[in-house]
C-alpha cells in the first residue's frame, strides 16, 4: 500500500497535480516512514508550491527543509536532496549553512548534475557574502553546463555587486542568449543588465532592455520597475 500511494504521488507530481501528490505521499509516509523516495518527493512538492506563488500559503519552506533532511537521515546517499536542502536553505535566508551544505556536493565527482550543485552554492556564497567565492563556483557551474543560463545570470550579479559591469554585461547577455527556450524570458535578467548599461552610460541599450524586460511581464514586481525606469528615462 506504501508503494502504491508512492507511485500515485509521484505520477500527480509529474503532472504537476501536487495537492494530489501532497496527498498520496503522505499516506505513503504513514506507512512507511523509512522510505527516502517519499520522503524526498514530500519535500519536492512542497517546494513546487513555493516556486507557484512563494507568497502562497501552501508554500513552506520550514516543512520543505524538515522533510529534505529527513530524506539524508534515512538515505545520506540521497544527492540530489542535498542540493534541494541547500536551495530551501537559501530561501530561508540561511545562506552560511547553504554553503556547508552544498560544499561537499559540489566536489562530489559522483553527482551527475555538477553544474547545479556548482551553480547553488555559488548562490548560496553570494547570498552569504562570498562575492569572490561565488563568481569562483558560478564559473564552474557554467563550465559544466554553458547553457546554463540562470547561472550566468547570477554570475553577473556578483560581478555587478564587485563594480565590474563588463564583465557582468558579458555574463548577463549569455544568461539571456544560452540555448535553453527558456532563457531569453529570464525577466530578472534584463533588469540587472539595465543596470549595468545604465553603470556603462550605454543608454540605448538600457532603454532596450527596460522595454524587454517590461514586456516579459509589466505586472510583476521586477516589471512594474522596469516601466518605471523606462517612463522616466523618456
Amino acid at each position: 500500500m506504501a508503494r502504491a500511494e508512492f507511485e500515485l504521488a509521484a505520477d500527480a507530481f509529474h503532472r504537476q497535480r501536487y495537492r494530489v501528490a501532497l496527498g498520496h505521499v503522505t499516506r505513503s509516509l504513514e506507512l512507511d516512514e523509512e522510505n527516502p523516495r517519499a520522503a524526498y518527493l514530500r519535500g519536492m512538492t512542497l517546494v513546487a508550491f513555493c516556486a507557484l506563488d512563494a507568497e502562497s500559503p501552501d508554500c513552506r519552506y520550514a516543512d520543505a527543509e524538515h522533510w529534505l533532511r529527513r530524506t539524508l537521515e534515512i538515505d545520506p546517499e540521497m544527492r540530489d536532496a542535498r542540493n534541494a536542502l541547500g536551495v530551501v536553505l537559501v530561501h530561508r535566508k540561511k545562506s552560511p549553512e547553504a554553503v556547508e551544505v552544498l560544499t561537499p556536493l559540489a566536489n562530489d565527482m559522483l553527482y551527475r548534475s555538477p553544474e547545479k550543485a556548482w551553480g547553488n552554492l555559488g548562490w548560496a556564497q553570494f547570498e552569504a557574502g562570498q562575492t569572490d567565492a561565488a563568481i569562483g563556483s558560478l564559473k564552474r557551474a557554467v563550465a559544466a553546463q554553458p547553457r546554463f543560463c540562470v547561472g550566468y545570470y547570477r554570475l553577473g550579479l556578483a560581478y555587478e555587486k564587485k563594480g565590474e559591469h563588463v564583465a557582468a554585461r558579458h555574463a548577463l547577455s549569455r544568461a539571456v542568449t544560452s540555448a535553453d527556450g527558456g532563457c531569453a524570458r529570464l525577466q530578472d535578467a534584463f533588469w540587472a543588465r539595465s543596470r549595468v548599461f545604465r553603470a556603462l552610460g550605454e543608454m540605448a541599450e538600457l532603454a532596450e532592455d527596460l522595454q524587454r524586460c517590461q514586456d516579459l511581464g509589466a505586472g510583476t514586481r521586477v516589471g512594474r520597475r522596469c516601466k518605471r525606469e523606462l517612463r522616466d528615462l523618456r
